[in-house]
Order: structure tokens, then sequence, then C-alpha cells
């Protein structure tokens, strides 16, 4: 199967690397009662507020958390986000059970 968990985003953070932080805390937490974890990621989508500003922070904090043996495809761009406060948001697509490589064949 497969889980799909959009629109993550943070109401605590202050900047881009504590969202990040954040955010990906939060979805260790709903894989986890999928049933599943970040080594089953298929696909990522990243929205930074500011390239410039908030690309670096985030990265450092998706490189420290993914694991390094089963990296999801991922793309980033810049978007206004929902709310002013809003530096991130994150959207993944993970494997539930069955063939992680498969399915990332198929893709």
């Amino acid at each position: 199967g497969t889980v799909y968990l959009t629109g993550q985003v943070s109401l605590t953070g202050e900047d881009a690397r504590g969202q990040s932080i954040d955010i990906l805390n939060k979805i260790d937490a709903l894989l986890e009662q999928a049933g599943t974890d970040k080594s089953k990621l298929l696909t990522s989508m990243i929205w930074v507020k500011d390239m410039k500003t908030d690309f670096a922070p985030m990265n450092e904090v998706w490189n420290a958390w993914i694991d390094p043996n089963n990296k999801p495809t991922r793309a980033c761009v810049e978007s206004p986000l929902a709310r002013e406060s809003l530096r991130v948001e994150v959207q993944v697509t993970a494997a539930v059970g069955g063939d992680t490589n498969a399915l990332r064949a198929k893709l």
C-alpha cells in the first residue's frame, strides 16, 4: 500500500530550520501511525517561502533526517505559503508493507 502525507507545516518553528525539524518529526510520527517509516519514502515535494534564505537551513535538516540508503525523489520550489509565518511545507508519499524497491521502479 501507499500513504500520502500532504501539506505538513509547523505552527511553532520560527524559522526554516525550526519549522523543518518540527515538520520532519511530525512526518516520522505520522508514518509510524501508518505502519511505515522514512526508509520507505517514495517521493517528496518541498515548498519554501524564499529560496535564498530558507532552502539551505531546510536542506541541512532534511539531509540529516533522510535515510541515506533510501532517498526518495524530491522536488523543492519557492512558493508563497498559506500563512505569512510559514517558511516550509512538506509532502511525502511512502510505501506501506510490500516491496519498496518494486514500487520505486514503477515511478
